[in-house]
């Protein structure tokens, strides 16, 4: 049994943030650490991890960005294995234990698994996610351009220093650019029953037309010019 260091990087979450970490707690593995890797929030956000998890480290990053934010934590993080999760997602129980039987194969580097949404919503939402989050991946697993998604994700701590973790320039699909790095010194697997849910508030505000134009454009600026788009709307 490894020990398992769990990052979540922060904004201004104290809508969802509590309940993540409840998801944590009810986890029947134990020999992990949390590492909520904040980027300077305005709201209770802090407060809230203090009261629902006090074993939580709290780091706190005034330049804001995701992959400054859980660069940080990896580098200061204690466990052989770094999982990645959103502050609005909670992971079902069971998801660590079958991450870390995994992980027995030494050629594994990283690891995925399916997503779902968090709260309840539509039969066509609910198959969106379906495909983006197990079929489009697993296919892209298949041809050679893995495409893990950070709201649920785990990776070997010395593969992920050694590569320099996420990329600090990118405010979109860094999680893409590493899969992609990493996939070159090891194994990247699906495991079917490491299953997290998260929130659909984006589809919400933004619309399924919208989301998946966006995501769909991405995809091919990202794999033709290595250029995915900057600028991400924040969903408070």
């Amino acid at each position: 049994m490894a020990k398992i260091s769990i990052i979540i990087p922060t904004y201004n979450e104290e809508r969802y943030i509590g309940r993540t970490l409840e998801s944590i707690k009810n986890q029947p593995y134990k020999d992990i650490e949390v590492i909520v890797a904040d980027s300077n929030s305005s709201d209770n956000t802090k407060e809230i991890v203090r009261k629902v998890y006090p074993g939580a480290r709290i780091i706190n990053k005034r330049k804001r960005g995701v992959g400054i934010a859980c660069n940080a934590a990896a580098s200061i993080a204690k466990g052989s294995l770094l999982m990645f999760i959103d502050a609005d997602t909670s992971i079902t129980r069971g998801l660590l234990g079958a991450y870390d039987r995994a992980f027995d194969d030494r050629e594994v580097v990283a690891a995925t698994g399916p997503i779902i949404p968090l709260e309840k919503t539509t039969r066509s939402i609910e198959i969106g996610y379906a495909v983006v989050s197990v079929h489009l991946v697993r296919l892209f697993m298949r041809i050679g351009k893995p495409s893990t998604i950070s709201s649920n994700l785990m990776v070997r701590k010395n593969a992920y220093l050694k590569l320099g973790g996420f990329s600090t320039t990118m405010n979109t699909y860094y999680d893409w650019d590493l899969s992609n790095r990493i996939s070159k010194v090891g194994k990247i697997v699906f495991v079917e029953n490491a299953v997290a849910k998260t929130s659909v508030r984006r589809i919400k505000k933004w619309g399924m037309l919208k989301y998946f134009a966006f995501h769909t454009g991405n995809v091919i600026r990202y794999n033709l010019f290595h250029e995915p788009k900057q600028d991400y709307e924040p969903i408070r």
